[in-house]
């Protein structure tokens, strides 16, 4: 396995029910990289996320996306997870029964494999200061997966799994939703504590706020399901100010929407 991560997406095209969402995606996030997708609404955000984690309710098409070299979408899903791919879900689904920490150290030996799994305490100890770092108390650790969390605690939970597992590329799919100042400062607090040239990241938000916490290395806009421009910290903060409206003008984008709430 390479020691720099790598995915790499290029000419991407994905249906929906048999419409098409994802019109050509070429993208590639490495190691030590932080992304940032923006865009309006139902431009095909969350549908490559989806995409590229293999959500059976998305076709691809077209295209290709590798990770470290290996074809991304020959592997199944719990494959894509053990070689180091991250999801942050919009909405994390509730596991009733399953404790967190049970279901981190299951994921975790998962990754290690047979025969290297981590022993109990070790594991404990390395859970216990991760949620420190994210100042979620230790009674987290016994309860039931995301069963009674508020939207808040869900997204610091993606964040602690993300930093137990410590994947190679991470997608972040809307991690900023819902989230007050002080959620959203913990939350890019864990990201940013990752950061280093074995760890990508790509960020997917409607907003700049977050990249005022976690810095982007480069931001890309989706529009009509492609990138229609990619820039530095300087675009997000120019569409913060701006909006959209300028860019659509710029490109001749008269309908930007592809599907409602994708």
């Amino acid at each position: 396995m390479a020691n720099i991560p790598e995915l790499a997406i290029k000419g991407l095209q994905a249906s929906v029910e048999g419409k098409e969402i994802l019109k050509g995606v070429d993208l590639t996030v490495r190691g030590g990289e932080v992304h940032a997708i923006m865009g309006p609404n139902g431009t095909g955000k969350s549908t490559l996320a989806s995409s590229l984690m293999g959500h059976p309710k998305y076709q691809i098409t077209s295209g290709s996306a590798t990770l470290d070299g290996e074809d991304l979408f020959a592997m199944k899903v719990d494959e894509r997870a053990r070689k180091g791919l991250f999801l942050a879900m919009q909405y994390p689904s509730e596991v009733t029964g399953v404790s967190n920490a049970n279901f981190l150290r299951i994921a975790m030996n998962s990754r290690r494999g047979e025969g290297n799994e981590v022993p109990v305490l070790k594991f404990h100890k390395e859970l216990q200061s991760k949620m420190k770092m994210l100042s979620m108390d230790a009674s987290f650790a016994e309860r039931y997966l995301n069963e009674g969390f508020s939207g808040g605690e869900k997204k610091r939970n993606e964040i602690l799994q993300m930093a137990v597992l410590q994947p190679r590329i991470a997608i972040l799919d809307e991690i900023d939703s819902g989230l007050d100042i002080d959620a959203l400062k913990i939350v890019a607090q864990g990201v940013n504590a990752l950061r280093g040239p074995e760890f990508g990241v790509l960020i997917i938000t409607h907003y700049q706020r977050i990249l005022d916490y976690v810095k982007p290395d480069y931001v890309h806009v989706m529009m009509q399901g492609r990138i229609v421009r990619s820039g530095g910290q300087e675009l997000a903060e120019q569409l913060e100010a701006q909006g959209y409206d300028w860019l659509k003008e710029e490109l001749g984008i008269v309908d930007e929407t592809v599907s409602a709430g994708v």
